[in-house]
């Protein structure tokens, strides 16, 4: 019988590396994010990260892990072979938000250019360049409290769920213009399938 991995308290976001090696879990209570053998089941590591680790992205090599910290505002960046923190990427404050971010999720656009986070509270969506982990710019008023967040596979459009509002936002990249669709209940996540 195979031991459960001690992955700390209060698990939130789940995710592969994409080499489908390794799944690493974010734990709020603690401030880290436990890496786990997907073979072996054991875990192999541990990244120390901002207060209230949510959520995981990787460049689409896999060799560059992110994670939103929602308390603190930052982006947690380590080095996916090491585990080791390479950098903390500061989120702006957003002119008129009425929090300062709360980031959430976070999508990296199809190209790997661009990584997308969600800011929560803050109404808005934080654009990283992956080559130089430098916030780029943001889109402001997305959503009531925009939370989960997909892209487009052409990478034109990113969508948002926004769990107060009962909506979704349809951010058009290129011009940051927002639509929105209600879909009722309180949505959280999102998922977006490319086509067939």
């Amino acid at each position: 019988m195979k031991q459960k991995v001690p992955v700390g308290e209060e698990p939130e976001g789940v995710t592969v590396r994409p080499d489908g090696k390794v799944v690493y879990v974010t734990s709020e209570g603690d401030g880290v994010v436990t890496a786990v053998d997907t073979s072996t089941l054991q875990a192999i590591g541990q990244v120390k990260t901002g207060p209230r680790p949510r959520s995981i992205a990787f460049t689409r090599d896999g060799a560059t892990g992110f994670v939103t910290c929602e308390n603190a505002g930052v982006l947690t960046v380590f080095d996916a072979a090491s585990n080791a923190v390479k950098t903390t990427i500061q989120l702006p404050k957003i002119d008129g938000a009425p929090t300062a971010p709360r980031p959430m999720g976070q999508v990296v656009s199809p190209d790997g250019a661009r990584l997308y986070v969600s800011l929560g509270r803050a109404k808005a969506i934080a654009v990283v360049d992956t080559a130089s982990l430098a916030v780029v710019g943001t889109i402001k008023d997305v959503g009531a409290r925009p939370w989960g967040i997909g892209i487009s596979p052409d990478g034109a459009k990113l969508y948002t769920a926004n769990g107060p509002s009962g909506d979704v936002s349809i951010v058009d990249v290129a011009s940051s213009q927002v639509t929105h669709v209600a879909v009722g209940g309180s949505p959280w996540g999102i998922a977006v399938a490319a086509p067939k």
